[in-house]
């Protein structure tokens, strides 16, 4: 086991493994990383590791990459265990020559020491005990410099102690001309239009909107979500098509049934990759912290996220097209589960509507700008 920030480059590697194991938004940040292993070797055949159900995501990166993935939550013992060593023969069958695992987690250190790659990559943690540390052949130790501010930039680190590099760190999602068909004929089966419409310089006459994360600390009030929608319709003709989970499609509904005519529903109803291609047909997004602006984002669609206790600073997607609405206490950002960790954020519940409204009018209303920035309203 080797700890430095600065290691020789390899050679010429076959074939990769990337590992991460996250949520959707963190592996939406991590390709910046799989750019730059592209740009660095290009001949090389590019795997990842993901949890499950989140493969799907992958087909909309361009230049393809093969996408394996850990077994769900919900399976018995007995079949846990058979998916795993499933995998296990899956992975080591593919004779990767580098695994670089971007978490900090026992488990993505284990599937990389399983896969009996030579070379095997991860952030070194001190104060991590057990195995984990021991499992790989180099470990990027915090010294020297420090870490990127934004999101990336963790796996962007791990790759530039090895020489690996891009220029661009923006995530971005090609969504494929199957996948764009099936989520306009989605969008066109509920009567909305995916031409251009000219709305007082609005391309599209509907958004999309995700009131909803797993955290509900996260959350704005479906009641505020009511009000966003009503407004955008009665102030600019605009249409919200509201998008989430299966778990959160009877929440949505409950808009749907507040606001009748002015917001469709379709949470639960696509795939990863169709709802990457909604979002790329959609005037603008409209959410909280969650996956979905990630995803919106990475397609090239303009972006207003709420956030309450996390630090936009770090999560929120990069560019001025994509806009923070924050509250201004001064405990903000928080860092915390809900105020004092008690699920419950009182900097949301206190961020009026009217806040929100201004910097979705201006989202709206600006055109889609060159990426180099953050707007922040």
């Amino acid at each position: 086991m080797m700890i430095s920030d600065n290691f020789e480059k390899p050679l010429r590697p076959r074939r990769v493994l990337v590992i991460q194991l996250g949520d959707i938004g963190d592996v939406v940040w991590m390709l910046p990383a799989l750019r730059a292993i592209y740009e660095t070797w290009p001949d090389a055949e590019l795997s990842v590791l993901l949890r499950d159900k989140i493969g799907s995501l992958l087909s909309a990166v361009d230049p393809p990459v093969k996408a394996f993935e850990v077994s769900g939550k919900g399976e018995s013992v007995s079949a846990s265990v058979r998916s795993t060593f499933s995998l296990i023969r899956a992975l080591r069958r593919e004779h990767f020559d580098m695994v670089f695992d971007m978490r900090a987690d026992e488990r993505g250190g284990y599937m990389a020491f399983a896969t009996g790659a030579p070379f095997r990559v991860a952030l070194y943690y001190p104060s991590m005990k057990g195995l984990r540390n021991h499992l790989f052949t180099h470990l990027v130790g915090l010294t020297g410099k420090p870490l990127q501010v934004r999101a990336a930039g963790q796996a962007l680190y791990i790759l530039q102690a090895f020489g690996i590099e891009t220029d661009d760190v923006v995530p971005k999602l090609c969504v494929s001309r199957d996948v764009s068909n099936r989520a306009s004929q989605m969008i066109a089966s509920k009567g909305l239009s995916i031409s251009m419409q000219k709305n007082e310089n609005i391309e599209k006459d509907w958004v999309t909107l995700n009131p909803f994360s797993r955290w509900s600390y996260k959350e704005w009030g479906l009641e505020k979500w009511v009000r966003i929608v009503d407004w955008l319709y009665e102030e600019f003709a605009v249409k919200s098509v509201i998008v989430g989970s299966p778990g959160e499609r009877k929440r949505a509904e409950e808009i749907v049934a507040s606001c009748p005519g002015r917001a469709l529903n379709i949470a639960g109803s696509t795939t990863l990759a169709e709802l990457a291609g909604v979002f790329a047909l959609s005037s603008l997004h409209i959410g909280v912290d969650s996956a979905a602006p990630h995803i919106a984002a990475a397609v090239g669609t303009p972006t207003v996220t709420i956030y309450g206790p996390s630090d936009w600073r770090y999560w929120a997607p990069p560019g001025r097209n994509n806009r923070v609405a924050v509250s201004d206490m001064p405990c903000v950002p928080c860092h915390l589960k809900g105020c004092n960790g008690s699920g419950r954020s009182l900097c949301l519940e206190n961020l009026g509507v009217e806040k929100v409204q201004a910097v979705i009018k201006e989202a709206l209303l600006s055109g889609r700008d060159s990426l180099n920035g953050i707007a922040v309203e």
